[in-house]
């Protein structure tokens, strides 16, 4: 080997990691500022029984909430912030809008650094916001969200609730998650998100 060719290995095992904040922003840009989703919101035992299904829609603009409908009814954003959306479902606000992706304490979890989700390396990087602390692991080579997980308020860093994708669907021209699973601790249930329609600004012009 060269000495350059030296240097140049040495230079990529040297580069420091990017700052957490800017992994996020990459994340965000994945997700359209403006859009349409619909779809459902499944609650099965742990045999795969259904338990009760629902309907879901809602409008998002730059990561608010503009609307929200389960089972054609109106639902305000819940006064405490992990509440779930729907009973006996582990479905919160924070779920469908991941509105943890603009927390602003951010930092790297130092001691999760090399675990991968479906076999895709990732960075987990730790968001905190009052007392709710939210981890998420995003692929080292494209920033996208792999897999979020909720500690209990107490401090307890075992994952009280643990969101992620099983399967993509492209929507026109974009690719996104079109199945989410969510699961809390405890209860001996899943829910699974199911995103049926998804319409950018573009496209419902």
């Amino acid at each position: 080997m060269t000495a350059c060719a030296l240097l140049l290995a040495a230079a990529a095992v040297a580069a420091p990691d990017p700052e957490p904040r800017q992994l996020l922003a990459e994340c965000r840009a994945m997700l359209p500022e403006k859009v349409e989703v619909a779809g459902r919101i499944v609650v099965r035992n742990r045999r795969g029984t259904v338990q009760a299904e629902h309907k879901y829609s809602f409008r998002r603009d730059g990561g608010k909430a503009l609307s929200l409908e389960i089972d054609g009814k109106s639902v305000e954003r819940p006064a405490e912030a992990a509440a779930t959306l729907v009973d006996g479902s582990s479905v919160t606000w924070s779920d469908l809008l991941l509105d943890y992706l603009d927390w602003q304490d951010v930092s790297y979890d130092s001691e999760r650094m090399s675990e991968s989700v479906h076999g895709q390396k990732c960075r987990v990087i730790v968001l905190k916001d009052g007392g709710r602390t939210v981890r998420v692991w995003l692929d080292k080579k494209t920033s996208a969200l792999m897999q979020a997980e909720e500690e209990f308020a107490d401090g307890d860093k075992t994952a009280v609730r643990r969101l992620w994708g099983t399967r993509l669907k492209k929507f026109g021209e974009r690719w996104a998650p079109s199945v989410l699973e969510v699961e809390k601790a405890g209860t001996g249930l899943r829910t699974k998100i199911t995103i049926e329609e998804l319409k950018t600004e573009e496209e419902t012009r």
